[in-house]
């Protein structure tokens, strides 16, 4: 008899979104990471649930509708770490004509069902606040408005809804041989746990969501007869002292035809990408590139008074998109859909997940628990991610509840809280009435309470997965607070493990 119904290879948003689905439909459900959830492309994204308003040059019109559909389903899902941003286009007549892009909106507008967002528009920047902030070429801009999340964080809370469902969540922990059992009804997997501790488990069917590592996968289990190829593309991010003050984003776009975003990020910094250049090396290990930094840095300079160098770089980060490939040379032109590969040759199923983007990930995730369960019912279009669950999906009113239910608390750190964990950010706040009831302080608004919350409910095991995908701390504490919490935590993780051994 098998161990699970279901055992899902790879930890990013389309495995942890798997898992949810499959075990909200009763299936027994092991997800297995080699690294910390979210480690690779699902935390290196332009962080952007989105139509994708450049994709309808390519004519993929049912990929574009299926996103929009998707960005109404997911901001009512999760309003505390996805939410409504509006975007400027600067008109550039060098570049696309005025109305090509109006009708581009238009369709945009139209075509994914919109509900709770606005229509598109204009500026003029002879009157506008932003007017000073971009280059006097610009005359006019167009507006339109998408949604913005915290990537790393819609993994996490994919995976703990899919914990709380019953799945077995593995991180650290590499799938290092991948077999057919002798009667061919089922998978025989072996696990390598960090710790170097073996695992053997047996699966009924197979999921792999390797993201650049899916084909890997199947070549080194000898089973990629058949499955489709995958073209790797690699895109960089910077992070640069913030451009304005206001809330709005910018797409501008570039001389090559691509487009580049800048968005205002973490109170402090603007965020700008992204570049889309094959890549052949290690995906584990992807870095901005000099040519990158200056392709970004340029498009800042094309587009603003204020000028940059690639000395203003606060940060960067770079990730590898496992695109479908679909012939195209030109890697910007390749398809961002997908394709499910469903193999039954070596009896017991094993289903691959080619391509895909961030914004389709729910729907993806049904369509595969569909292929693999057909009998059960989805479910996930109508459910809220943990912590979303505010009246009417209004953010700002929650914030607002929050401030008054703990007012010894500075206000941002209560925002923070609210943007990371919504409502859940009450299980570790309990009856606190001031910051000293949070435990140890470590620094820069850093308290055991939370990091006790993340080691026990979500899933983290070292500093970096704190500070880089539970948040974007990283970018705001002190030398001196990363030394303690470098020193500190692994002691703190230990003791805490010691005493919820049901959560490992």
């Amino acid at each position: 008899m098998a161990d699970y119904d279901l055992c899902i290879i790879g930890g990013g948003v389309n495995g942890c979104g798997i898992a949810r689905d499959a075990a909200g439909r009763g299936l027994s459900v092991l997800l297995v990471e080699a690294g910390d959830l979210a480690s690779a492309t699902s935390s290196a994204s332009t962080k952007l649930i989105h139509g994708g308003l450049r994709y309808l040059e390519h004519h993929e019109f049912n990929l574009v509708r299926q996103s929009l559909k998707e960005r109404e389903i997911l901001l009512r899902s999760a309003p505390h770490i996805i939410w409504p941003m509006d975007f400027i286009l600067p008109y550039d007549k060098k570049m696309r004509p005025l109305w090509l892009i109006r009708l581009g909106l238009f369709i945009y507008d139209h075509l994914g069902g919109r509900k709770k967002l606005k229509n598109s528009g204009s500026v003029d920047f002879s009157v506008h606040p932003l007017g000073d902030v971009v280059s006097s070429e610009y005359r006019i801009g167009l507006t339109y408005q998408d949604c913005w999340v915290e990537d790393s964080r819609l993994v996490v809370l994919n995976a703990v809804a899919a914990k709380e469902r019953g799945a077995d969540i593995l991180t650290y922990s590499a799938v290092t041989s991948l077999v057919p059992s002798a009667t061919g009804k089922s998978w025989r997997v072996h696990i390598q746990k960090s710790n170097r501790e073996h695992i053997d488990i047996e699966a009924r069917c197979v999921v792999n969501a390797g993201g650049p590592w899916v084909r890997s996968i199947l070549d080194h289990a000898g089973i990629s007869s058949g499955a489709p190829s995958v073209r790797l593309s690699k895109g960089s991010h910077i992070i640069v002292p913030k451009l304005h003050d206001r809330s709005e984003a910018f797409i501008l776009q570039q001389p090559d035809g691509r487009i580049v975003f800048a968005i205002p990020y973490e109170h402090h910094y603007t965020f700008v990408g992204t570049t889309d250049v094959p890549y052949d090396s290690d995906p584990a290990s992807p870095t901005l590139s000099p040519a990158e930094a200056e392709y970004l840095i340029g498009a800042v300079n094309n587009a603003f008074s204020r000028r940059l160098t690639t000395r203003d770089i606060v940060w960067s980060y770079a990730g590898v998109r496992p695109l479908l490939d679909d012939g195209k040379e030109n890697i910007s032109e390749v398809t961002r859909d997908y394709k499910l590969h469903l193999d039954t040759s070596h009896g017991a199923p094993i289903l691959s997940v080619f391509g895909g983007k961030i914004t389709t990930y729910r729907k993806l995730s049904e369509q595969v628990v569909n292929m693999i369960a057909p009998k059960t019912k989805p479910w996930t279009g109508r459910k809220i991610l943990p912590g979303g669950d505010m009246k009417k999906s209004d953010f700002s009113a929650f914030y607002q509840k929050q401030i008054q239910a703990y007012p010894g608390f500075s206000p941002s750190l209560i925002y923070r809280y609210a943007r990371a964990y919504g409502t859940r950010m009450d299980k570790f706040m309990k009856e606190a009435k001031s910051e000293k009831d949070l435990g140890r302080f470590y620094g820069d608004q850093v308290y055991e309470a939370e990091l006790v919350y993340l080691i026990v409910h979500e899933f983290a095991r070292t500093v970096d997965d704190v500070l880089w995908r539970r948040s974007k701390l990283g970018l705001h504490i002190s030398r001196e607070t990363l030394d303690v919490l470098t020193r500190e935590f692994p002691i703190l993780k230990d003791e805490v493990l010691r005493h919820v051994q049901k959560y490992i």
